[in-house]
């Protein structure tokens, strides 16, 4: 059985409601009747109804058991006004403005439904950025207690079963934190312990990567992931981690002997901390378009509730897995 496989499993042993705002997307139109066809989630779609029911008829889908919401329709829609100018009049909202946006922005009203209380999560991004996606939801969803960062992770499941747990990896950030300083590199090390924990496996295993192991090169690059170990080694000890390791010497065990000799990490990490998201967004589509990879995600990790975007290059079936790895998030909330 497959990974992703597995995660539809327990989705359906506690069945949630995503949010799937962007119902102009045909990827998402398909998605949102594959999932209920299969019992995974409840999907509540965002839009106009007639138009989504076209669209679905255009695409011969059957999105039988979707309900839609039309933010212009609904009676729950001064519920959620209130909720929007409470969350946010400390930065200047007023009624007025958090109705138009309400109206206007599915995404905006996806969050505000999950913060009601009304759905368990929400998936988007398949034709939104990160930025588009993340903005509403740490505005008023906020981070989760005890979270210093949030960041971005993608669940690799890769064809080689002999590494990482499975062949399953957490790759992060790869999704949004540009240039994370040492402290920030910690912080993403232990909300990706705890993401590998309630998503892949109970032994997770960091790796923070360079291109350097144990001295081999010098640059402040490299200083930096030094310092970041250091850092995650000291403020949360129960991580299994280690760094500076290029990511031979993560993974393979015999470059690891030789690289990084007595490395409690070399050779089986199976948690995977980018210095940069240029490496960290260069690595994972690497490992997907070339070593032919499932990725899953951007996941967020650090929301008070689950929110979690897509890539916009993603398929239909890459949203199934989206939406079944956020309904075991909520499952675990």
């Amino acid at each position: 059985m497959s990974y992703i496989d597995k995660i539809k499993d327990r989705a359906k042993m506690d069945k949630k409601t995503i949010v799937l705002p962007e119902s102009k997307d045909k990827r998402t139109l398909i998605a949102a009747a594959k999932i209920v066809e299969e019992g995974i989630a409840d999907i509540i779609m965002v839009g106009n109804e007639e138009k989504i029911t076209d669209g679905a008829g255009w695409l011969e889908v059957d999105l039988t058991g979707v309900a839609v919401i039309d933010p212009a329709k609904t009676s729950k829609l001064d519920e959620y006004v209130e909720l929007l100018y409470e969350t946010r009049k400390a930065k200047g909202m007023t009624p007025e403005k958090a109705r138009e946006i309400l109206l206007a922005d599915y995404l905006t009203f996806g969050i505000v439904m999950v913060k009601a209380g009304d759905a368990d999560g929400m998936v988007a991004g398949a034709c939104h950025s990160t930025a588009e996606t993340l903005r509403p939801a740490l505005q008023i969803l906020k981070t989760a207690p005890g979270v210093k960062l949030v960041s971005a992770f993608f669940v690799m499941d890769t064809q080689f079963k002999d590494q990482g747990d499975d062949g399953t990896f957490l790759f992060a950030d790869c999704g949004l934190n540009q240039d994370p300083t040492a402290e920030e590199l910690a912080a993403i090390a232990e909300t990706s312990y705890r993401s590998f924990k309630s998503l892949i496996g109970p032994k997770p295993v960091i790796a923070m990567l360079s291109h350097s192991t144990k001295g081999s090169a010098r640059h402040e690059m490299v200083d930096k992931v030094v310092e970041a170990t250091r850092i995650a080694r000291e403020e949360y000890p129960h991580l299994l981690i280690d760094g500076e390791l290029q990511l031979d010497a993560a993974l393979v065990p015999g470059v690891a002997k030789s690289k990084s000799p007595g490395s409690p990490v070399g050779g089986r990490a199976n948690i995977l901390i980018f210095p940069n998201l240029d490496a960290g967004n260069i690595g994972y589509k690497l490992v997907q378009r070339l070593g032919g990879a499932e990725a899953y995600g951007p996941m967020l990790q650090g929301i008070a509730k689950p929110v979690n975007d897509l890539s916009r290059g993603c398929s239909w079936q890459d949203i199934v897995g989206v939406v079944a790895l956020t309904a075991v998030q909520a499952q675990l909330a």
